[in-house]
């Protein structure tokens, strides 16, 4: 027994140390299996095997250790949840491995009483069927939690109850003979010895006080390494001043704007400055849409979309009515609307190519604008180089004003430290008398709290002399009540309380027939509700398919018209427009040849220039076929001609 109690005392000490909010469980068990190198292997696997059983099902255990300290472990000390938490693993979890005879032995290595408490409440029936069951539920699934732990603790129910009744003979014995064992009293008498005459005391030794060392002469020196830092701040100071220096120089040079027609010049990283980098264009993603998808309908969609096509039949079937009547057809009003179709399908190809033209005239007035701007930013970087020369001579001369008021604040330094030995001793003498002003009152402050404490203990021990006069007073006892006498109060309609629980349970039964002829109901409207929607599904298939056919059939005739070579547009605004563009682009060229004659050293920037070009007629391909698109396809088929074709 000493050997599992061992075992279970290594166990919660460990679980003692953990805390859920810091620690985490694995790598608690690495550090706890570490630990646990001294024991042997057997001990080493049942401690950890026990100790992680424990932190899995920590929301189990807690729970009923919880429960038991709320009620009949009211009494018990917190200092033992872990151990408790521990009974609660083997017992549940470990019982069936270990044995009956082996959990005896564990049981009987723990204290007595504690153990009787908790299997009592533990291994009650009720507890075990009502609320451990329905906690356990909330965290497991509820056929596992009654299959692999409810059922089997209730086999071992009886089993334990032999423990328990064993255990409690046990502390009864225990306990009986310390209360027969009655030692008395037996009085002595007192064994006095004569005093001895006292002896004159010899005198003290005088004391032979110790030669002093003298004062280091390092105490009146200043220190090497304050030198070293000193040295160390101004070496990085003037670094830094350099570097700042060098970093404005650099953010001037990089603020003047620098013409394309001026020859490139200076380091790579001005170079990266001027012209940085080219964005490149990723590929374009080809994206595969799967064929045939099944589109899930919500009942709101089915019955929605079966009234659209309710509706359309009967539109369909006045029409046809009022055509056997003698209406007119509609044949000439969709020859008109052809037309029409047409003539609006010619002014969208025509806005389009108008809108295309404009873009090719604002890259046009874009690139004339760029080249009056490269003359304008020569101008402006001769102007920044004369400012630059002014800002470096003031910044020459403010850098002599600097250090000018350097030295004299190095001067005033070196004076004030010299003061420094006076106001030192001051400071010593002023925290000496501090010092005993605080001793004084601290000596103050326990005197009197010495008193309150006094006070407030001969409080307590009246307030405790009143409470035990009280409970020595006698109780009355509650009277007996019967439940099947009528109060007689005279109240109309009054009974018992048999009989009213009587009502209740017939009112109850009433209340649940009720219940189940309405969930009937329910259930049937739901059947008849699902019939009408699979019937609407049904005819919504066919609605489609008959769609489909009409639609493909329009998409054919779109793709026999869309064949057909079509004339080059005559519209005004786009001879206007190809007019402006020839002519801005002639201008162009003449400007270009200007900068090129001006500025022959000017060939840095070409590149650049030619990516553009490609840039802009790769956008006007673009656009070109957008166009070719929309004059062989054109758009879908839209809803009014779905409508049209049902």
């Amino acid at each position: 027994m000493a050997y599992y109690g061992k075992c279970i005392e290594t166990v919660i000490e460990k679980l003692d140390t953990f805390t859920p909010k810091r620690d985490n469980p694995e790598q608690f068990l690495e550090a706890v299996a570490t630990s646990l190198q001294s024991l042997s292997p057997q001990t080493q696997s049942f401690v950890l095997e026990v100790l992680s059983g424990c932190l899995e099902y920590r929301k189990l255990l807690t729970i009923v250790v919880d429960a038991f300290y709320v009620g009949d472990g009211r009494l018990c000390l917190r200092v033992d949840h872990s151990r408790f938490m521990v009974i609660c693993y083997l017992a549940t979890f470990l019982l069936e491995e270990l044995g009956f005879q082996l959990f005896c032995n564990i049981i009987k290595s723990q204290p007595v009483d504690k153990m009787c408490k908790f299997l009592r409440f533990f291994f009650n029936p009720p507890h075990l069927c009502s609320w451990i069951k329905d906690e356990w539920s909330l965290i497991y699934e509820p056929a596992h939690v009654k299959e692999n732990w409810i059922d089997p603790l209730m086999r071992w129910q009886p089993k334990v109850q032999e423990l328990i009744n064993h255990l409690e003979g046990m502390s009864a014995s225990q306990s009986s003979p310390l209360k027969t064992k009655a030692k008395v009293t037996e009085p002595k008498e007192f064994n006095l010895t004569a005093p001895r005459p006292r002896t004159i005391p010899a005198p003290e030794p005088v004391p032979v006080v110790a030669k002093p060392r003298p004062v280091p002469q390092s105490t009146y020196r200043p220190p090497k390494e304050q030198q070293q830092l000193e040295t160390v701040k101004r070496h990085n100071r003037r670094k830094a001043e350099e570097l700042l220096l060098r970093a404005n120089i650099e953010e001037l040079r990089c603020a003047m704007p620098r013409s394309c027609g001026e020859p490139v010049q200076g380091s790579k990283q001005q170079l990266r400055l001027q012209f940085p980098p080219r964005i490149r264009k990723t590929p374009k993603l080809t994206f595969y849409r799967p064929d045939n998808v099944p589109v899930k309908l919500n009942t709101t969609a089915i019955l929605r979309e079966g009234a659209l096509y309710q509706r359309q039949v009967e539109q369909e079937l006045q029409r046809v009515d009022k055509l056997v009547d003698g209406a007119g057809d509609f044949s000439e009003f969709l020859e008109w609307q052809k037309k029409m179709q047409a003539k609006d399908r010619e002014e969208q190809l025509a806005a389009s190519e108008c809108r295309r033209l404009q873009g090719k005239l604002s890259h046009e007035e874009a690139v004339l604008a760029r080249q009056s701007l490269m003359q304008e930013n020569k101008q402006r970087v001769e102007q920044q180089k004369e400012q630059m020369a002014k800002l470096m001579l003031q910044h020459a001369e403010r850098r002599l004003r600097e250090d000018r008021s350097r030295k004299e604040l190095v001067e005033q330094v070196i004076d004030g430290q010299k003061n420094v030995k006076a106001a030192q001793t001051k400071l010593v003498k002023g925290r000496r008398q501090t010092v005993q002003e605080v001793i004084e009152e601290s000596q103050g402050l326990l005197r009197r709290r010495a008193r309150a404490a006094q006070e407030e203990q001969r409080r307590r021990c009246e307030l405790i002399s009143q409470l035990r006069a009280l409970e020595t007073q006698p109780t009355r006892k509650g009277k007996l009540v019967d439940l099947t006498q009528t109060p007689g109060y005279g109240l109309e309609g009054e009974m018992s309380i048999v009989e009213l629980r009587e009502r209740l349970a017939l009112l109850k039964e009433n209340q649940q027939r009720k219940e189940e002829e309405k969930r009937d109901q329910i259930i049937q409207g739901k059947r008849t509700k699902s019939q009408e929607l699979q019937n609407t599904v049904e005819q919504i298939s066919l609605c489609r398919a008959a769609m489909g056919r009409s639609a493909a059939l329009r998409w054919e005739e779109k793709k026999a018209l869309a064949a057909a070579p079509e004339a080059p547009s005559q519209d005004e605004r786009v001879q206007q427009l190809r007019h402006r563009i020839s002519e801005r682009a002639a201008e162009r060229r003449r400007q270009a040849a200007l900068l090129h004659v001006s500025a022959p050293r000017a060939a840095g920037p070409k590149p650049r220039a030619q990516l553009e070009a490609q840039h802009w007629l790769e956008l006007e391909r673009s656009r070109e076929r957008r166009l070719q698109a929309l004059q062989q396809g054109g758009s879908g088929p839209g809803p009014a001609r779905r409508l049209e074709a049902a």
